[in-house]
């Protein structure tokens, strides 16, 4: 899916702002049918839940509505119009007045509807979006709603963070002429020091096809008439990662008589992505990934996107030294994407399929979970809707350079009956929706080798471990022996690379101790100089992404003190000593490069 732009035959209209909002109330039956009656205003984008103080709201379970009056700007009399929903946070349908005209299941992917018919160049309407945050055994992440004894309704959830929902990304009026191009794939290569961009375009009708290439400096470098074909650059200048130079490919849609119709333009950066051996290679060239998991999150919005904290958040990465963060454990804005792109960050892009694990749910009551895999849990329409939402991701970010590599899950039950049967045709439409990238998923420390049962499936083995913290609890020595002892049983059993996606240990700023004390800043820097030291004497690591980049938010607790506290920064971006002492780290990796 195309991302709206600006154009010589394109226009747009970011709708963001305050809307009226409201709970879905049974003595409302259509609220889209008429102005929402409601004193209660919320931004967009934002997550609604920590907005008001009024606790009914933040604990709501199922519909809120959004709602606002939209004028069509009189110039688009003639064109396509267009109503684009970045993300709504579980579940999403868009009226016009009082007709639905979208419907979408997947909290973290943009959707969209043509409401041309519906109205009219210089016109308003009441435009309405309702948003669920219902979860259950069939959605992407999965959970289930419980109806506790005085009726109120709760929503549980297998992942640890907290189930922020509404419109956390913009909404979007857009023009477009009636033939237009409606999809670009392109993928690269490298021939000598030539590059090569391959390509298709894709219209909504009978259209010629110009395709222009072009450098930084704007300059032509390419050209082609046609829908498909190959372009080559001489003296490519490569997308690197800490040095993301784009060339700009110009799609245009001609009608019969040579006019353009329409015009698109993409970014493209030029490299190579492969697997080989225990390598990871960009450009031809081995590749140790440094960076983090993180999360969309800060205080007040939730998970609405927010400019001024992706620009912070980058230059801290820039900083810390770090090359990388994988978008745990969904789908992140494209205005993310897009930054990576632009400044050579790599990237690890994840699905919502978090929470595949019902072996989890036990917890700290030790009792054990139902089976995942099964017709009442996690059964084939929670496949069938997983293998969906991997098709939107890769339709959605298949043209970024900086994505190297597809997550498909963050740790599944990849140790229980039925993972294979769940996993194996998955992997396969991943592979098939895109070919040019590896595959990976995140294995949970409760499948080690010896019961793990699909890594064989990927191309790169990602593990999340917790020696130190969740295991062997204050006793480095032996976390190092056994995550030493554990990396090494994976690198002779599967001979492929190995990135440590999560490892860390939550800690609360200004507690110290001169002894090994969890939750101090020593025992954090401690605890990841320890996984730095084994990763350093396995082959097979070829990267290491703590957890967390920043505290953030989860559902109430006993073991966590508001929120998850396993950032290198405070949910504020304050560092934490850790975070000088992976700036020592990092920046020595990157200056040996």
């Amino acid at each position: 899916m195309l991302k709206p732009q600006t154009s010589p035959t394109r226009e747009l209209v970011r709708l963001d702002g305050l809307w009226r909002f409201a709970l879905d109330t049974p003595d409302v039956p259509q609220p889209w049918a008429a102005v929402l009656d409601t004193p209660l205003e919320a931004p967009v984008p934002s997550s609604y839940n920590d907005l008001f103080t009024d606790s009914a709201i933040r604990d709501h379970v199922g519909w809120v509505w959004y709602q606002r009056d939209v004028r069509v700007p009189r110039g688009w009399a003639g064109e396509r119009i267009v109503v684009r929903v970045d993300a709504a946070t579980h579940e999403g349908v868009v009226y016009v007045d009082d007709t639905e005209v979208v419907r979408h299941v997947g909290g973290y992917l943009p959707f969209e509807a043509d409401i041309t018919d519906h109205v009219t160049a210089g016109g308003a309407f009441r435009l309405t979006i309702g948003v669920s945050n219902v979860l259950t055994n069939e959605t992407q992440p999965p959970g289930r709603v419980e109806t506790l004894a005085d009726g109120r309704q709760v929503q549980r959830y297998y992942h640890d963070f907290y189930n922020y929902a509404g419109l956390a990304r913009s909404v979007w009026l857009a023009s477009r002429p009636a033939v237009h191009v409606s999809d670009i794939t392109v993928t690269t290569d490298i021939d000598g020091a030539d590059g090569i961009v391959r390509y298709a375009v894709e219209t909504s009708g009978a259209a010629a096809v110009r395709v222009t290439l072009t450098d930084a400096a704007a300059r032509p470098v390419a050209h082609a008439d046609a829908a498909t074909g190959e372009l080559r650059v001489a003296d490519a200048t490569l997308w690197q990662p800490g040095a993301g130079y784009l060339y700009e490919l110009t799609a245009e849609a001609l009608d019969g008589e040579g006019v353009v119709v329409d015009e698109y333009r993409l970014p493209v950066g030029i490299r190579t992505v492969e697997v080989r051996g225990l390598e990871f290679l960009i450009n031809g060239e081995p590749f140790y990934f440094t960076g983090f998991g993180k999360h969309e999150d800060s205080a007040v919005r939730g998970k609405g996107h927010d400019d001024a904290y992706l620009v912070h958040d980058f230059e801290l990465i820039d900083w810390i030294g770090a090359n990388s963060f994988r978008t745990s454990h969904y789908p992140y804005a494209e205005e993310v994407m897009d930054y990576a792109d632009r400044h050579g960050i790599v990237v690890i892009d994840e699905t919502a399929a978090v929470g595949l694990n019902l072996g989890l749910i036990g917890g700290l009551s030790g009792q054990k979970g139902p089976a995942t895999f099964s017709p009442d849990t996690i059964n084939d329409r929670a496949q069938q809707a997983h293998a969906d939402h991997i098709r939107e991701l890769i339709a959605r970010d298949k043209n970024h350079p900086s994505v190297v590599m597809w997550s498909i899950a963050n740790e599944p039950a990849s140790n229980e009956e039925g993972a294979r049967e769940y996993f194996a045709p998955l992997v396969e439409a991943t592979r098939e929706a895109d070919p040019s990238r590896p595959v990976t998923y995140v294995n949970v420390m409760m499948a080690p080798p010896e019961k793990e049962r699909v890594a064989d499936l990927f191309d790169v083995i990602c593990l999340n471990r917790y020696y130190g913290w969740y295991v062997d609890t204050g006793d480095l020595a032996s976390a190092e022996a056994g995550l030493e002892a554990e990396l090494e049983q994976w690198q002779e059993k599967y001979a492929r690379p190995l990135i440590m996606t999560e490892y860390g240990g939550d800690t609360m700023p200004g507690l110290h101790s001169v002894w090994d004390q969890p939750w101090t800043e020593e025992y954090q820097v401690a605890l990841l100089d320890l996984f730095h030291r084994v990763h350093d004497r396995v082959p097979a690591v070829v990267g290491e992404q703590v957890w967390n980049f920043a505290d953030f938010q989860t559902s109430a607790g006993i073991f966590r003190v508001d929120g998850n506290k396993k950032g290198v920064f405070t949910r504020d971006r304050r560092p934490k000593a850790a975070a000088h002492a992976l700036r020592a780290r990092w920046s020595a990796l990157r200056d040996a490069d």
